[in-house]
């Protein structure tokens, strides 16, 4: 499903934008609930040009004439069969504003209406494809209203008739089926067609009402291509029952095709003039002037005759102003153009046989438009004058007309006149960051590992250091052990750091067959440490340490296997690092050496049951042997 409400904001032109919320506004201050419908929610939905608008207010459009008067729009004609009023708005835009209405025919062309709501008013509209309508009410704005599926026959360019008795009805609805099938190539649906057929062969046309015939031939004039449709309704034999002294022979051909092609240049430079008014003159051109006068005087809106017969007076007095010495800037005249009105601005550059005139116009069109891609986006960027700065698209505008005079030549000219729209630069930015605290220095897990192997060495407990060694999640357990009593310095002056590590598995096994002489070698270094003043609570310590030890040896061995046991599974289960991995062999061997050890009580007092639980194991292996 398409967004109509994105539609409405990019197809539209600028004045069919601002011309549409005037009549939105003026309907809803009389509390109207109002759409848009018709040919403008078809041509929305299919991509065609938007050429004009239709709106319905739900209750009496007449009541809005003399506001809508005030809001600027130029009453062109009015229907009382339909309650409609037709508007013309600045910018070449063209609204009929009607009232929701059902529709009877008690006799065929003659319509009776009578107020009704907007889904009737759909079901009793010619085509499905024009039987759609879009809420421009608060609160359901952009809301699509198709009761009869004509989104399916615009994607099909179908023309299929609402009611199956549409053209007996109405029979002007068959000079429309073949005027929206000039303009946008479409064809009727197969029921349709043969409707039509029917129709035109019992000559449904005959019942055609004046006002019907004058509303037809008017709509061939503000079609975008009028020659093309008017040659068709003359190939089907409709011209004859509208005006029959109209044909396409009677058209200045070549002269129609330039204009159009004016059309164009003015619309790509934003200027949307109604070209109807234009092409009348074109259109008739080798018609006589009798002939001509009857055909304006029987249009459906006296208005649209006026504005013809006014034509050719405003584009002369807009030519006298145009060449005026006060429009003599590229800049000025470029303003003048934009608020002038669009159709005296198209018959002028058309129509105009003065040289400067042309040459103007012929500037405007291609030389003043490259003024834009000389304007210093660059410079403006290194300056701080960026989209987001109060009334840039204003200052743009200037420099564009600036440029077009041809006051910025040079770059110090653009960076002068730049230079008072220039912000000042912003102050530096204030530095909020804090001092960062220096953090202490993490010991690496490897010097970690080997400091906990020192010490537990240096208390004389090899089975502590082979924990030690092991991987730093499993190391914690193990050694953790309460606070000691400070003696552990005598300790640590008999065992050297390393060596229980580096023993290969031959040297551990030698020591474990003399365990004897192990124990005075380790034991004869504090001897020596005691000759040295040491506090008093060295000496107590030693002589606490046998009676500590030999009464806690039974509950400490009993809890000593356990530690064992733990490390080695917890290796297996966890891969130990490279270092560590070499050395298994050396990580089991402690464990018979602390088994065998005969004198625990001379070990240090800071693992205070670590030599008792290890004394009674030595005799378990002593008598399996």
């Amino acid at each position: 499903m398409a967004d109509y409400i994105y539609l409405l904001q990019t197809r539209l032109t600028p004045a069919q934008q601002k011309a549409l919320a005037t009549v939105r506004d003026v309907a809803r201050s009389r509390g109207l609930t109002v759409f848009l419908v018709g040919g403008a929610v078809r041509d929305l939905t299919s991509g065609a040009p938007i050429r004009d608008l239709d709106v319905v207010v739900q209750g009496s459009a007449p009541k809005l004439k003399k506001e809508l008067e005030h809001a600027g729009g130029l009453l062109v004609g009015e229907s009382d069969t339909f309650q409609s009023l037709f508007f013309h708005f600045p910018g070449g835009v063209r609204i009929e504003v009607a009232s929701a209405v059902s529709l009877t025919f008690p006799k065929p062309g003659k319509p009776v209406s009578k107020p009704a709501t907007i889904l009737d008013d759909l079901h009793h509209r010619d085509f499905t494809a024009n039987a759609m309508a879009i809420s421009l009410n608060q609160g359901s704005y952009g809301l699509l209203m198709d009761p009869l599926n004509g989104v399916a026959d615009i994607e099909n360019r179908e023309l299929r008739l609402v009611s199956n008795y549409g053209f007996i009805e109405d029979p002007s609805r068959m000079i429309r089926a073949e005027r929206f099938g000039a303009r946008l190539g479409w064809h009727m649906e197969q029921r349709t067609r043969q409707r039509y057929d029917n129709g035109k062969a019992e000559n449904y046309i005959a019942a055609m009402n004046e006002a019907q015939r004058a509303y037809e031939t008017e709509e061939i004039i503000r079609e975008e291509d009028p020659l093309r449709v008017l040659r068709r309704l003359e190939s089907e034999g409709w011209m004859k029952f509208l005006f029959p002294a109209w044909s396409a022979a009677k058209a200045n051909d070549p002269e129609l095709n330039r204009l159009r092609d004016t059309v164009g240049q003015l619309n790509a430079m934003g200027i949307f003039p109604d070209p109807s008014v234009a092409y009348f003159p074109l259109l008739t051109a080798k018609m006589p002037p009798k002939e001509v006068a009857a055909l304006k005087k029987g249009f459906a809106r006296p208005g649209f005759a006026k504005q013809i017969d006014s034509l050719e007076a405003e584009a002369k007095a807009f030519g006298t102003q145009f060449s005026a010495k006060e429009f003599a800037a590229p800049s000025a005249a470029w303003k003048l153009l934009g608020s002038a009105v669009p159709e005296s601005v198209l018959w002028l550059a058309h129509s105009t046989k003065s040289a400067p005139v042309q040459a103007r116009f012929k500037a405007f069109f291609t030389d003043w438009p490259q003024a834009r891609q000389r304007i210093p986006y660059t410079l403006m960027q290194e300056m701080r004058i960026t989209p987001d700065l109060p009334g840039y698209e204003a200052l743009v505008e200037q420099i564009f007309f600036a440029i077009m005079d041809g006051k910025l030549d040079t770059p110090e000219a653009a960076r002068a006149f730049l230079e008072p729209f220039s912000p000042p630069a912003p102050p530096p930015p204030v530095n909020m960051r804090r001092r960062a605290v220096k953090k202490e220095a993490k010991v690496p897990k490897s010097r970690a590992k080997k400091a906990a192997a020192v010490a537990a060495e240096a208390e004389g407990d090899v089975d502590l250091a082979a924990a030690a060694v092991a991987p730093a999640a499993e190391a914690p357990a193990p050694v953790k052990v309460p606070p000691a009593p400070k003696p552990e310095k005598p300790a640590k002056a008999p065992v050297k750091p390393a060596a229980p590590l580096k023993t290969a598995p031959a040297k551990v096994a030698a020591a474990a067959k003399a365990p004897a002489k192990a124990a005075p070698a380790k034991a004869a270094p504090p001897a020596k440490a005691a000759k040295k003043p040491a506090s008093p609570a060295k000496t107590p310590a030693k002589k606490a340490a046998k009676p500590a030890a030999k009464s806690a040896a039974k509950p400490a061995a009993k809890k000593a296997p356990a530690k064992v046991v733990k490390a080695p599974a917890k290796k297996t289960a966890k891969p130990a690092p490279k270092p560590v991995a070499k050395k298994a062999s050396a990580k089991k061997a402690p464990a018979k050496i602390v088994a065998k050890k005969p004198a625990p009580q001379k070990a240090s007092p800071a693992k205070k049951p670590a030599p008792a639980k290890k004394a009674k194991p030595a005799s378990k292996p002593k008598g399996r042997r």
